[in-house]
């Protein structure tokens, strides 16, 4: 099976461990980055390559770049849409507050990827076609560097937006009873050596039904983490257990008290810190998910429906592209 995958050239997150670990588990894969002027011009990209000779077409953008193409999307049958932001789809303070739902209704044979159970099992009551597959880390660049933690509680990461607005104000809750560094780091290299002072890494992804990347990064580099728990399913799904591998909390109030337990018994907190490195390294490096993501990839798909005499005409006067 051949297999393309388009992917984000401006991606703030670096996945490139992840894009060679799909590439190297699937039988044929080509991997093609793509800037944002690219993303939002698919047929340009298309007319330069032979896309009817793969049997995968996966496409990893941002809903924004995607959802004016659809004319040229209903064109590919073996379509895959890797999901790392359709929590949105479910988050009333979002923008794409059921936007995904509208855009994959009128795809129905595409496969999504979602990396959250939580959203991968709503979008299958919705009749899309989804798996799960859940984020990860870079296991080859985020590690435990067994130093000094002169940071007692941090959180590193976005809180600016509409998107993060619960998870500011979670933040600034805790934040106002407690000492936590809140920031945002400019590098990669800064960010990892930021993770290794920190002895509690506080992540508030609050509303959103799923773990961001920064929890895995946090407990593969040896930080206790103190989570808000996305439900007793997401937990299970990702082997989050509060008080063995994770703190997890609900209300800032509950939040406060884990922080103090960690505070107080510094045996907790280095079990903590060793049980979730652990989780990690076991479970969410890139070289285990890629490996998931390349078999969801080559699965079986729905059929695809075809074009009408119409929708073939429209594609090559508007696109310049067979139908």
């Amino acid at each position: 099976m051949k297999v393309i995958l388009f992917v984000m050239d401006d991606q703030r997150v670096n996945l490139d461990r992840l894009y060679e670990v799909v590439r190297d588990s699937c039988v044929s894969c080509e991997v093609v980055r793509l800037h944002k002027h690219e993303q939002q011009h698919l047929a340009q990209v298309f007319r330069r390559m032979d896309i009817g000779s793969y049997q995968r077409v996966v496409i990893f953008s941002r809903l924004k770049r995607l959802r004016g193409q659809l004319a040229l999307l209903r064109a590919i049958p073996g379509l895959v849409f890797l999901e790392h932001d359709a929590c949105q789809n479910y988050m009333p303070s979002s923008k794409y507050f059921r936007q995904y739902s509208r855009f994959y209704r009128q795809l129905p044979w595409v496969r999504v990827l979602a990396s959250s159970l939580n959203v991968q099992r709503r979008l299958s009551v919705e009749g899309v076609d989804s798996l799960f597959v859940s984020k990860g880390y870079d296991e080859q660049f985020f590690v435990n560097r067994q130093g000094e933690r002169d940071i007692e509680s941090a959180f590193l990461g976005s809180v600016k937006g509409h998107t993060y607005a619960e998870r500011r104000a979670m933040l600034a809750a805790i934040a106002a009873l407690t000492p936590l560094h809140i920031g945002r780091t400019e590098t990669r290299e800064e960010y990892r050596q930021l993770l290794n002072r920190t002895r509690i890494f506080v992540s508030a992804d609050v509303g959103m039904g799923e773990y961001m990347i920064k929890n895995f990064e946090a407990m593969a580099c040896g930080c206790a983490l103190v989570a808000c728990s996305q439900g007793a399913e997401e937990d299970a799904a990702l082997g989050f257990v509060d008080g063995e591998n994770a703190m997890l909390y609900r209300t800032a109030e509950e939040a406060l008290e884990k922080i103090a337990r960690l505070q107080a018994d510094p045996l907790l907190l280095e079990r903590i810190a060793r049980t979730g490195q652990q989780l990690a390294e076991q479970h969410y490096g890139f070289a285990r998910v890629g490996r998931d993501l390349a078999a969801a990839i080559q699965a079986p798909m729905r059929p695809w429906p075809g074009l009408r005499r119409w929708q073939k005409l429209y594609l090559r006067l508007r696109y310049g592209v067979p139908g």
